[in-house]
Order: structure tokens, then sequence, then C-alpha cells
């Protein structure tokens, strides 16, 4: 008995040590996540090089996180960050680059707020159809389900859908358009 015990010790101090070292690494990542959120304070005391080759309307607009027409992409990349996407075309014979900047909306799957089955009744996952089908073989079998099922209705992790919410295109390294949803400025 004496030696299961020390067996047994071993073991759960194996995992004690595992357990610590798995939530030591866990904080570690969260704390670097949340220290690691880019804002425009963050890019310009990070690049104060940059921020100071501008112009002082363009220093202004860049500290209030907007850009305007003629801005580099420099500055345009100081007051509103990385883009999530970047696409390159041609407008009026001149190459240009897009940057798309995208937010996640959470989205409710359709039938929310409704009893499941809405308005045909609850279906809990087992309906009362059944399909009968002879194979050529002479096999047959049958089938019952649900025939209101939906896989998205009981989602426990909601759909993230995401849209593009501000776009700036460049031509020559220089801003030509951009545009942005009203509330986002």
């Amino acid at each position: 008995m004496p030696g299961q015990l020390t067996v047994h010790a071993e073991a759960v101090s194996f995992f004690m040590k595992i357990i610590s070292k798995m939530l030591l690494l866990g904080l570690a990542a969260g704390a670097f996540c949340l220290t690691s959120c880019e804002t425009v304070e963050n890019r310009i005391s990070e690049h104060p090089d940059m921020f100071n080759t501008l112009s002082p309307r363009d220093q202004a607009l860049v500290r209030q996180g907007q850009i305007r027409s003629g801005m580099s992409m420099n500055a345009v990349w100081l007051a509103w960050g990385s883009a999530d996407q970047k696409t390159v075309g041609e407008m009026r014979g001149h190459p240009t680059e897009t940057w798309i900047y995208v937010h996640y909306a959470t989205g409710y799957g359709y039938g929310y707020g409704y009893p499941y089955g809405y308005p045909y009744g609850p279906g809990f996952g087992f309906g009362g159809v059944g399909v009968i089908r002879t194979h050529h073989h002479g096999r047959s079998f049958v089938f019952f389900g649900d025939p209101f099922y939906d896989p998205f209705y009981y989602s426990y992790i909601p759909p993230s859908i995401p849209y593009p919410y501000k776009t700036v295109t460049f031509s020559n390294g220089r801003v030509v358009s951009f545009q942005y949803l009203a509330g986002y400025r």
C-alpha cells in the first residue's frame, strides 16, 4: 500500500505541474492579447518618425482617426491601422490598391425567439416522417427524421457575419477615394 500512495502522489504532482503551466501559458496569452490592442496612439508612439513626416493638417486628422483625399498610405495606416483585406485594380487607366476594413456582427439563427418547429408544432429532433425505399438489389430501409430540423436553431455559437465598414483606395500611393458606414467614423 505505501508504494501505491507514492505512485498516486507522483501522478497528482505531475498533473498539477502540467495544469499550472497550462494556466500560466493561458494567462500570458491573454495578457499579450489585451496589451497588443492596436490604437491610433499606439501606432503613433511606435512610429514617431512616420508621424513627424506628415503635415500639421494630416497629423491632426490622424490623431482623430480620420483621413482625407490625397493623404499618403502611411498616414492612413496610422489613422486606421492595418487593413483586413487588400485588393488591386485599375481606375482611369492607373493601377490602384484598395484597403478593406471588416467588422463582424453576431447574427441570430432564423427561428430565434420562436418555439422549435413554429408554426408546425414541436419537433424535438425526431419527426414522424418515414421514408421507405427499395434498392434495385431488393434491400429496403426506413428513415425517420424531422422535416423542420434546422441545425443552427439550437446553436450555442451564434454565427459571425463579416461586413466591410471602411474602404480606402490609393493610386500612386495617395488616397483617391474612401468610404465608411455612418456611425463608424
